[in-house]
């Protein structure tokens, strides 16, 4: 099959059909996934496979996560909906202590090949409780695995392969992302823990993931017209993270920088730019949003974001 164009929901339903067509233990449970969900992201798949298998549930975050829980142990590949991620922290308990600790604590016996879907990041003009980007609490907690896919293709190639992996997986689309539109291949397919390189460049290594990779390939261009050529990587996978892929850069361009749209404080950011330091003795510098809620204002919400001149003005002090 040929690429086609669509958008990064488009990418999600087809990439969950392919897996329901082939795999009868596939089903999605969550608020909504009915009549396609919020961003369209279960379009058609009830009407298309039935409620048996696309099943709308009560509003209950820790319900539907505990069922998730539940159904995979049993042998069931289920996809969990949590409509934002700020919504799963009603349900987090179900993750941390018990979908997360099954197979360490009961010696391999049991599995929990469970995707929660955690729709994350800024969401123009919603306010604090609806913008939050917390994937940095998720790659802290042994058991998981954490993607942030940037892209249609990533956004199909990636949930397949986490359907896949057989552990718990906390997936995390941005908010903002669904009506981007690209190619997608569904012959290509991704490995999960590995980063791909979207900019090759000698001066600067430039760190990101998820819609974040948007204002960083737009400095990269900034920063282009004073001649640095700064190497773009985008994680795609925060745990596992491909440390080779961005060690090798660092240690030809002996500059990180490290981006994100979460808080800075004990960001992912951090963990990129320590390990970096330690591995390649590289200058590296972090770049996340300051310590406060996301505000509903406009003018509020823009002390949040970290936009393409802030990248820009912050590699030239790394190289400086």
């Amino acid at each position: 099959m040929s690429a086609a164009v669509m958008n990064y929901a488009e990418a999600a339903v087809l990439a969950l059909t392919h897996e329901m067509e082939a795999d009868p233990s596939v089903v999605v449970l969550g608020e909504d996934v009915g009549r396609g969900g919020i961003f369209g992201q279960y379009k058609g798949l009830q009407g298309r496979f039935g409620a048996q298998r696309v099943i709308d549930t009560p509003i209950s975050e820790a319900a539907i996560l505990g069922a998730g829980v539940g159904m995979a142990l049993a042998g069931l590949r289920p996809v969990v909906e949590m409509r934002v991620v700020d919504f799963a922290l009603c349900g987090m308990d179900e993750l941390v202590n018990q979908a997360a600790k099954n197979r360490f604590m009961f010696g391999g016996q049991g599995r929990v090949p469970m995707v929660v879907r955690m729709p994350t990041g800024i969401w123009d003009a919603s306010a604090a409780q609806h913008s939050q980007s917390l994937e940095s609490w998720f790659a802290h907690l042994p058991g998981v695995v954490v993607v942030c896919p940037a892209s249609p293709q990533d956004n199909y190639s990636l949930l397949r392969a986490a359907l896949a992996c057989g552990d718990p997986v906390v997936y995390m689309e941005h908010k903002t992302l669904w009506g981007q539109t690209g190619p997608v291949d569904p012959a290509h397919a991704v490995t999960l823990g590995r980063a791909q390189l979207l900019r090759p460049g000698r001066h600067l290594t430039l760190v990101s993931w998820s819609r974040q990779l948007q204002a960083c390939a737009q400095a990269c261009d900034v920063l282009a017209q004073e001649g640095i050529e700064a190497e773009l990587i985008d994680l795609r996978t925060l745990w596992p993270w491909d440390r080779e892929a961005v060690l090798q850069s660092c240690a030809r361009t002996g500059h990180l920088l490290a981006v994100h749209e979460a808080v800075q404080a004990a960001g992912f950011g951090a963990e990129v730019a320590a390990t970096a330091a330690e591995a390649t003795g590289c200058k590296v510098r972090r770049l996340g949003a300051p310590r406060i809620p996301v505000g509903y204002a406009p003018v509020l919400e823009a002390q949040s974001r970290i936009v393409a001149a802030d990248i820009a003005r912050a590699a030239l002090q790394l190289l400086s």
